[in-house]
């Protein structure tokens, strides 16, 4: 159950790092602090005052730099693979000891990596799409949107954590709904 429990953290942490990097891992190291979780081993730097410090500056940094027209779209191209490092070290620093440490990565780089890229993914196609549609004017709004649930997603996921993955999956069956009636109704020609 507590390997179950891990999971279901990881997956809400590094679907928090698709929409921003530092948000979850500032939130980790909050927690870690508060004494409200305590990190496998060899996590522990989580706890130390100054990495908090530090992911503090690093989090208002990456916040105020994507409300950067144009800038918010490069970002995009570190931030990606970083998304997806970032939830695989977040999926990992929640598991289970229970794990051994290769089967632990391995299912933090799939699950925790694997939802941080998707979510990351899912973001940079919107921020595309409001630069093509607005020039760059709607994307402030997307990255509001983006690091508020990075925080949310954040917070619940230590708190309640199987809902958090619950409301993921509805989210990924809507989206995915979503795209497949938008993609027909492009392809399906339509008669007058």
């Amino acid at each position: 159950m507590e390997t179950i429990l891990g999971l279901c953290i990881g997956i809400g942490l590094s679907a928090a790092c698709g929409f921003r990097i530092f948000v979850p891992l500032l939130v980790m190291s909050v927690a870690c602090m508060m004494g409200w979780f305590e990190p496998i081993q060899g996590f522990g730097w989580l706890a130390l005052p100054s990495v908090c410090l530090t992911l503090a500056i690093a989090t208002i940094c990456e916040i105020s730099a994507y409300y950067i027209p144009w800038v918010d779209n490069v970002l995009d191209t570190i931030a990606t693979p970083a998304a997806v490092i970032a939830g695989t070290v977040s999926t990992m620093a929640v598991s289970s000891g229970e794990m051994s440490q290769f089967v632990g990565w391995a299912a933090a780089l799939i699950v925790g990596g694997g939802t941080a890229g998707a979510v990351q993914f899912g973001t940079v196609a919107l921020r595309g799409l409001s630069t093509a549609t607005t020039g760059g004017a709607g994307n402030p709004v997307i990255s509001t949107g983006e690091w508020i649930s990075a925080a949310v997603l954040s917070i619940f996921s230590f708190f309640i954590p199987v809902l958090v993955v619950i409301a993921l999956i509805i989210a990924v069956v809507w989206f995915v709904r979503w795209f497949k009636k938008n993609k027909n109704d492009k392809t399906t020609p339509k008669t007058v």
